[in-house]
């Protein structure tokens, strides 16, 4: 069934009619403003991952993974790491859960504002990335088992930011907005997330599947509200977890260990790169362009 068809406002359920306003969550995964341990789904290495406390429990071989997303961090989150991913997971050296100022925990905290932060400059990750990454925490149980475990999905730039492909293509914000548009919130209906097989590194796309019944929809609200999806969407210093690609274990049947690299380096769509600002010359052009006067503002 197309995206069009079911979402036809004569096949509303009565919980979305009866909607006065979008929730926190919807206004979140939009863009407005308004983890820890436990259970994971991580899609590291282009693979949908179960862990449990941190360690793997399950791989998912299918290209598609349908879920219900319940609760989700009210703003992006961002986390930087010195050294280059070894395969280990250790916490960042700076992090920040509203994405705007850096946890005063960091262990080794780069600038007091995310804005003004030397790792907040183009170029200064990888291929003229930023070195500091966004990622947004969702709090999400799988469809066919509603009632089961809350589990946290840390959504990488790369597939919260970006364009509207079109149906089945959207990156996570374009999506909520889509929803946002019809006054859907993301908890009443079921999401499948994909994998876009162009994207070198783990990129995820956003569509509808179809919507919850009434009894579903009523225990995704309550699964929202529990302690488990609370601490999915919480960021600390000491649990933020590497959000890069990572080799399959060799514990996972038909796989065989293999040479950890280091981390592809993600498309920068994220909004506001701010670049290096070039010092001054001894003496001045005559006439400077515009675009030497300003920052170069991306508003992706």
């Amino acid at each position: 069934m197309s995206e069009v068809a079911l979402f036809n406002p004569s096949q509303l359920p009565a919980f979305v009619k009866n909607r006065k306003e979008l929730s926190a969550v919807a206004k979140a995964l939009a863009g407005g403003a308004g983890g820890g341990g436990g259970k994971k789904i991580s899609i590291k290495g282009g693979v949908f991952r179960l862990n449990s406390d941190g360690k793997e429990v399950a791989a998912i071989e299918d290209r598609h993974l349908d879920v219900v997303i319940v609760n989700a961090a009210p703003k992006v989150q961002r986390q930087f790491y010195l050294k280059s991913y070894d395969g280990a997971i250790t916490a960042p050296d700076c992090s920040s859960d509203d994405g705007e100022t850096p946890l005063e925990n960091s262990p080794n905290k780069q600038s007091d504002a995310c804005r003004t932060c030397p790792k907040n400059i183009a170029g200064s990750g990888q291929n003229n990335s930023r070195a500091c990454r966004f990622q947004q925490r969702l709090a999400v149980v799988l469809a066919n088992d509603i009632e089961g475990d809350v589990m946290q999905l840390p959504v990488p730039s790369k597939s919260i930011f970006g364009k509207d492909e079109g149906d089945n293509k959207r990156p996570l914000q374009a999506y909520a907005r889509w929803l946002a548009a019809q006054s859907i919130d993301p908890s009443d209906v079921v999401t499948r997330m994909k994998f876009d097989t162009k994207s070198e590194s783990p990129k995820l796309f956003f569509s509808a599947v179809r919507y919850l019944t009434d009894d579903e929809h009523e225990i995704a609200i309550r699964q929202g509200d529990t302690e488990d999806a609370k601490n999915a969407i919480t960021m600390t210093a000491a649990k933020a977890e590497q959000a890069v690609a990572a080799p399959a274990p060799a514990s996972i049947p038909g796989t065989k260990p293999k040479k950890v690299a280091a981390p592809v380096a993600q498309e920068d769509e994220e909004p506001v790169v701010r670049k290096e600002e070039k010092k001054p010359t001894a003496v001045p052009k005559a006439k400077a362009a515009l675009a030497d006067m300003v920052d170069d503002w991306d508003d992706e």
